[in-house]
């Protein structure tokens, strides 16, 4: 395996160009005249908006005809020629109406560093420590963010993921009589903790919040002194590698660390990770599918790149790394389909 691959600890967190290489891979060649026509269509989509905002036209409307737009240049036009359409995107005047809305500045900023971190994730699910910044966005970006970003289909299916996570450590708990050990890795700010009855009733024997963000595992660690809960400074690499002597856990789960995995770091890491089930755990893994409308927006104003994945490129994880285990590996969509998780149980 390559460094780079393994390598989304300390200076190498996960960044846009740490996984460009995988998002936008092709081996085809750029096609005559695909890219001036790629082009041609994305500034007429920006040059409408531009309009459509200098004519106070409602945002929600912009943003649908926009997102519209930018989800069918990607599906429509190669990996290659993609790529190249999204620094036009970025560097377009429209851009800065978009980047009012906190939300979506704080994903292009990254102001931790890396995408997908526990603060963007705050803003999805509103909780009360991104109140101060969207009281001080503009109008505009009020709007934007309460009507529309907020309430895309990727933002509805991670609070779902949220909700799910919670419901299924409940469950693992009660199956446990008091004894259970969770491990979260990339737990973040561990939200779905806060919603675990079992938690709160103090049913868990031990949960380990594993994060490579010194940020992150300061803030579990205070929200939850006192309970349960354990803040542990590890990453995929630490993972890998066994750095760390973590023990044994009757639930394993990564809940938005796979979208920047690439196929042979997420078997790698499944792999790992089903070592350290007892018998009868569970493992499972959360990834956006290929299906969600948000990808040119995120993508491109955002600045938010993803490795997303279709039911068979889960299967084929799953397959790869549970060859010749004992296990039962079951797929399962989120309501709207925006994300996808697979399970994987233990037998032995």
């Amino acid at each position: 395996m390559r460094e780079v691959d393994i390598a989304f600890d300390g200076e190498s967190l996960i960044t846009p160009d740490s996984i460009a290489s995988q998002v936008y891979s092709s081996a085809s060649p750029i096609k005559d005249g695909e890219l001036d026509a790629a082009q041609t269509e994305l500034a007429l989509h920006l040059r409408v908006a531009q309009q459509q905002f200098l004519q106070d036209v409602p945002a929600g409307q912009v943003m649908a005809r926009l997102l519209t737009g930018l989800h069918g240049l990607r599906k429509r036009f190669s990996p290659k020629v993609w790529e190249q359409l999204i620094p036009i995107a970025q560097n377009h005047p429209v851009a800065r109406y978009f980047h009012q809305d906190p939300f979506t500045r704080w994903s292009f900023e990254k102001p931790r560093g890396y995408s997908g971190d526990a603060g963007l994730l705050d803003f999805i699910y509103g909780h009360p420590s991104v109140q101060p910044m969207l009281d001080a966005a503009s109008p505009l970006g009020k709007t934007i963010y309460n009507e529309f970003t907020s309430k895309a289909p990727a933002c509805v299916a991670v609070r779902e993921r949220r909700d799910l996570l919670a419901q299924y450590v409940d469950d693992v708990a009660s199956s446990r009589g008091g004894e259970a050990e969770i491990l979260t890795i990339a737990a973040g700010h561990l939200r779905e903790g806060q919603m675990s009855q079992a938690l709160k009733q103090k049913t868990i024997k031990r949960w380990v919040a594993l994060d490579q963000d010194p940020m992150s595992v300061g803030s579990v660690a205070k929200d939850f002194a006192g309970t349960a809960v354990e803040a542990v400074d590890g990453s995929v690499r630490t993972v890998l590698m066994r750095a760390q002597t973590l023990g044994k856990f009757d639930f394993v789960y990564a809940a938005g660390l796979y979208d920047y995995l690439a196929d042979e770091v997420a078997i790698k890491l499944s792999q790992r990770c089903l070592q350290m089930l007892k018998p009868n755990g569970t493992f499972l893994f959360a990834n956006f599918a290929d299906e969600i409308f948000d990808d040119g927006y995120m993508e491109t104003f955002m600045n938010w790149a993803l490795l997303l994945r279709s039911e068979e490129d889960m299967w084929r994880i799953m397959r790869a790394a549970t060859e010749g285990l004992d296990v039962e590996c079951t797929l399962r969509f989120g309501a709207n389909r925006n994300i996808v998780y697979g399970i994987i149980r233990k037998l032995s």
